[in-house]
């Protein structure tokens, strides 16, 4: 199924292809001796908030951050005095807004590792100030070396942009441009022979492709990208497993040229 899922995205997308291996660049972004320094701290506390009730799942969280605060600073006295002095993340993440993809833990990072923004089904519009607003801050303020738009299996924007029914409020617009992509892979029979798993997998790639590309034409990010070799990536992670997988988001040397003719600006 995997092989048809990227044999679908080549057709619509040419460049997508799912890597054969985990999101290889991330963990070298915090040094492995660092990574062993604080083994210990970067160990997460067992809760499950789907076992607590309405009542006691705050209370239980203070209690928990509380118990992390404690073994973070025995394990790893620097860290939170470091924090306080600023922030240099080599990464920005552009992720889903899903409890079960917080990026620094699937990262094995540390806190200052990443910025980060997420939405509902990691959707990049340029006309969306928060996310642009991000983007400028990190490219400009904080000098991130790799941009990661990410997105992830069983994702519940994806399912609804699938579906037919009204899901109410602002999200009906907001799931507009996953709806659009929807219907280009509809119109050239990308979708054709798929059941509802392998249609959902492949609206996640090509949303992932989209914001890439989204990206990509940023005046911010075309200026880093030619001037101190910012690079921007895609990547999808699997909830059922906890895999991060890398997306082939290249482009080719044509396609480079009209992005720069077309976004760049003086």
């Amino acid at each position: 199924m995997e092989r048809q899922i990227m044999q679908s995205w080549r057709a619509i997308l040419p460049a997508t292809a799912c890597a054969t291996s985990f999101y290889p660049r991330i963990p070298p972004y915090v040094s492995p001796t660092v990574h062993q320094r604080h083994r210990v701290a970067n160990q997460r506390l067992t809760f499950s908030s789907s076992s607590a009730s309405s009542t006691d799942a705050f209370h239980k969280f203070l209690a928990s951050n509380k118990q992390w605060h404690q073994q973070t600073s025995s394990s790893n006295p620097d860290l939170f005095p470091s924090c306080a002095k600023g922030q240099a993340p080599p990464l920005l993440w552009l992720g889903c807004s899903d409890s079960r993809v917080p990026e620094t833990t699937v990262c094995n990072a540390q806190p200052g590792d990443i910025f980060v923004h997420r939405n509902i089904a990691n959707i990049i519009s340029p006309h969306d100030m928060s996310s642009q607003s991000v983007i400028f801050f990190a490219v400009n303020a904080l000098k991130v070396k790799h941009i990661v738009v990410c997105g992830h299996t069983s994702c519940g924007g994806v399912a609804a942009a699938l579906g037919q029914a009204k899901v109410g409020g602002t999200m009906d617009a907001w799931l507009m441009p996953l709806r659009e992509i929807r219907s280009g892979l509809q119109a050239k029979g990308i979708f054709d022979g798929k059941d509802d798993k392998e249609k959902a997998m492949t609206l996640v790639g090509a949303n992932v492709q989209r914001g890439v590309d989204v990206v990509r034409k940023n005046p911010e990010v075309v200026k880093a990208m030619e001037e101190r070799g910012l690079t921007v990536h895609g990547c999808i992670y699997n909830v059922g497993t906890g895999e991060l997988m890398e997306l082939d988001t290249g482009e080719g040397s044509e396609d480079l040229k009209q992005r720069m003719e077309s976004f760049k600006v003086q």
